[in-house]
């Protein structure tokens, strides 16, 4: 977009940029040329807010009034719908894309307002020669955007954006910093010169410049609800997001646990027999025979699945991955080229990967529990007295306390101690928690650990989600599958963060008013599982593998991340597997953080050479 150049003519740059997200969007493409403005869009076809083709032009009595494109699903289409035909608005057929643009017409940018749903929309207002960019309430859908001296640019995903001539692969501090705290940075994009669209904002690009605007935040009050009204109005918040056509979908990750498993209960009611709920769950073929429980892994998910699965006589299916599947070189950069930029999570993140994939090729869209944990007290770190008392972002803690490598983050531990210093890692998540919770208000006398919670609340919702979301994102869109999640809307987001957290952890446990609300949906025994997180494999095989790629690593001379690490820490922890791995003198928490130091550290090096990163630190 650019108000003083012509650029209907200048489409090559574009076509490039919509080229680079073609897994995001297998099904179509089409491109929009106006004046000054052109835009862009691929097309996965899942769901009902993708009727239309896009971008969608506006036009009255032959002018041309603009055009839009999105990515997403509104809920209350049918609502707007029917608000704008009673305000004399005239649409021609039943594209959302063409209700969002008459939506403006009528609301201006307060328009955003009366969206309810997961999107990310790009708006070109001819009149005013103005673009504007959105993002939904929690941040589902990703959107970034820089200025250049050819004008500005927005995009769906960070290499799209890469592709344009006036941006470049460029890393400072900052961005390792981002990388290393795993920060989730509201607006954020890691890379030099690019920003984020931040979730509940919109940002308008015109005259004037680039100016950003929040439309949404959850409103501090007090809650007056009684423990058994608060039970029933969760309830009935969830099963008004569960009763909207968007969430009808008959697909779950079912792990098992009390948030999918809930969504599985959910969607079975009142289906039909020949017309089963669908639900897939990941496991590892190589795991011991006999799984073994620690502090972070507390019970296997399949016992739990299973009785899930005979409770609601889904359609199951059971994906099984190997160790050696997450060492796939080919599946491992599919991973990175989807999340466009390294983190922790490495063995997650391919399962994850490769698990979807599966999926995707059976359907199209599916519900996932993510953001229950979040939200209803579900985190294992909330319930850590030194993390609570840390006033950091509490992943960050808890990697120091467990790792005991208070200054490495998660990922940093064979870094340079020079560079770790510059970085300041640990000072640099301190902030980030100052700047979220500055944000927070608080109940007069509201103190102690209610206080706290509070700011926790918001850390998940703006920083943790803020990271783990986009994440999740693209990398389920990369494997041709859109998620559904519906403990993020907003309306019980909204009422949830109000509920006191003595409320949030009735009969001290974690997630236990969420637990009440569903109790007559669950077998007991699912009612009464210990959190347990998304599964890694129980195999020594693994670990062993990373070092040795360790070592091989170092050793070539063209290592791209050779002037950054401790080559001597790199040799010490690729010689020593065995402390990646719990057992008896190792914990599952410090095996965790000790493996993110190894799994960071080959994402960099490959995100650095393969994609021509340059680290300006």
């Amino acid at each position: 977009m650019h108000r003083d150049r012509d650029l209907s003519r200048e489409d090559a740059v574009l076509r490039s940029m919509v080229g680079a997200m073609a897994a995001r969007g297998p099904d179509e493409e089409g491109i929009w040329r106006g004046e000054h403005a052109l835009l862009g869009f691929r097309r996965l076809v899942a769901g009902t807010s993708n009727t239309g083709a896009q971008p969608f032009e506006v036009r009255a009595d032959g002018r041309l009034l603009g055009a839009v494109v999105f990515d997403g699903e509104v809920y209350n289409a049918d609502e707007l719908r029917a608000d704008l035909a009673g305000r004399g608005h005239r649409l021609t057929g039943g594209a959302v894309a063409e209700l969002l643009f008459h939506a403006y017409l009528e609301w201006g940018s307060g328009f955003v307002t009366r969206l309810v749903g997961m999107y990310a929309i790009a708006l070109w207002d001819e009149r005013e020669q103005q673009a504007i960019l959105v993002r939904d309430r929690v941040g589902l859908k990703p959107l970034f955007y820089a200025e250049t001296e050819a004008g500005a640019v927005f995009a769906s995903e960070r290499k799209a954006l890469l592709v344009h001539p006036w941006l470049r692969a460029a890393v400072d501090a900052d961005g390792l910093r981002e990388l290393m705290a795993y920060a989730g940075t509201p607006g954020h994009a890691v890379f030099k010169g690019m920003r984020a669209v931040k979730p509940a904002s919109f940002v308008r690009i015109g005259a004037t410049g680039i100016s950003e605007h929040q439309y949404w935040a959850p409103e501090t009050r007090e809650h007056e609800d009684d423990m058994d009204a608060t039970v029933a109005t969760v309830r009935a918040l969830l099963e008004q997001t569960m009763s909207l056509p968007t969430f009808a979908v008959p697909d779950v990750l079912l792990s098992g646990g009390v948030d999918s498993s809930t969504l599985t209960a959910f969607v079975s009611r009142g289906r039909p027999e020949d017309a089963p709920v669908r639900t897939y769950t990941v496991r590892f073929g190589d795991d011991r025979e006999e799984f073994q429980a620690n502090e972070v892994w507390h019970s296997p998910d399949l016992p739990y699945v299973r009785e899930m699965v005979d409770a609601c006589h889904t359609d199951h299916t059971e994906i099984v991955l190997r160790t050696a599947d997450l060492l796939d070189p080919l599946a491992r950069t599919a991973v990175l080229r989807a999340k466009e930029i390294p983190n922790p999570l490495g063995n997650m993140n391919t399962s994850y990967y490769l698990f979807l994939r599966e999926v995707g090729r059976r359907t199209s869209s599916v519900l996932q529990g993510d953001g229950a944990d979040s939200f209803f007290g579900g985190m294992g770190w909330v319930h850590h007295p030194g993390v609570v008392k840390s006033k950091n972002l509490p992943w960050v803690a808890l990697a120091a306390l467990d790792a005991g490598a208070p200054t490495a983050g998660l990922g940093g531990g064979m870094l340079k101690p020079g560079l770790l210093d510059k970085l300041d890692i640990p000072g640099y998540s301190a902030q980030r928690y100052r700047e979220t919770v500055s944000q927070v208000e608080h109940l007069p006398g509201e103190s102690g650990t209610e206080r706290v919670m509070r700011d926790l609340f918001m850390i998940h919702l703006k920083n943790w989600l803020g990271t783990l979301l986009p994440h999740d994102e693209t990398i389920a869109m990369s494997a041709g599958l859109e998620m559904r999640l519906p403990f993020t809307d907003h309306r019980l987001t909204e009422y949830v963060y109000n509920i006191p957290w003595s409320m949030k952890i009735r009969d001290k446990r974690e997630k236990g008013l969420l637990r009440a609300a569903v109790a007559d949906l669950l077998p007991q025994s699912i009612l009464d599982r210990q959190k347990s997180p998304y599964p890694v494999p129980q195999d020594a095989g693994y670990p062993a593998a990373l070092c040795a790629e360790l070592s091989r690593m170092i050793s070539r001379p063209d290592t791209a991340i050779s002037e950054f690490v401790d080559l001597d820490a790199v040799r010490e922890t690729a010689a020593n597997p065995a402390a990646l791995w719990p057992g008896d003198k190792v914990s599952a928490g410090q095996a965790w953080a000790k493996r993110s130091h190894v799994e960071m550290l080959l994402q960099l090096d490959e995100w650095i050479t393969t994609y021509g990163v340059s680290v300006e630190v």
